[in-house]
């Protein structure tokens, strides 16, 4: 898989110490805005994987913050278009205990599945545990919707959702800052 990484030429090989990995091909700008925020007065390291650049998260990558360990804050990965190559990346650079974020139900299924905790756009959270039972249902509507049985529309994002999304966010977030004060202690 080609990566175009955003960074000088040549770091894209560095290991990415993230926390936190944003699936955002799909997520809405608004959403966005408010992870660069939090992600930049928390400072969380975070990746952004996506089959093209997004204004926004290069021009807050290029400010070239950088974490208490010294791990440059936000990082966009612009991966090859296709099915799944952004998916493919975060799965490649994902791990146990770390934060993602997509509304893709499979992509949340193959996340939670190396111990990541998910959040969805709509303030969802997926582990291990629970998001099978979401891929279930995911899967069944989609059978019911080509049998033509069923037409599911997405509700439009409005003002509850967003603060469900920011409110759940900040939440993980705290929760990890608890558990890494945990291991500094």
């Amino acid at each position: 898989m080609t990566i175009a990484h955003t960074d000088p030429p040549g770091t894209e090989t560095k290991q990415l110490h993230a926390s936190l990995f944003v699936d955002a091909d799909s997520c809405p700008r608004q959403l966005r805005n408010i992870i660069l925020k939090a992600v930049v007065k928390r400072r969380v390291a975070t990746v952004f994987a996506a089959d093209r650049p997004l204004p926004d998260v290069v021009q807050t990558e290029s400010r070239n913050m950088t974490d208490a360990d010294g791990n440059r804050l936000v990082h966009m990965i612009v991966v090859e278009k296709g099915d799944d190559s952004a998916d493919d990346m975060l799965v490649a650079l994902g791990r146990s205990g770390a934060l993602a974020i997509t509304r893709d139900i499979p992509l949340a299924t193959r996340l939670a599945e190396l111990g990541m905790v998910v959040l969805d756009d709509r303030g969802g959270k997926y582990t291990k545990e629970t998001v099978r039972e979401r891929l279930s249902l995911r899967n069944m509507m989609t059978e019911l919707r080509e049998y033509g049985v069923f037409f599911e529309r997405t509700r439009p994002m409005g003002s509850r959702e967003v603060q469900a999304f920011a409110n759940a966010l900040d939440r993980e977030l705290t929760r990890m800052d608890k558990e890494n004060s945990k291991f500094e202690s």
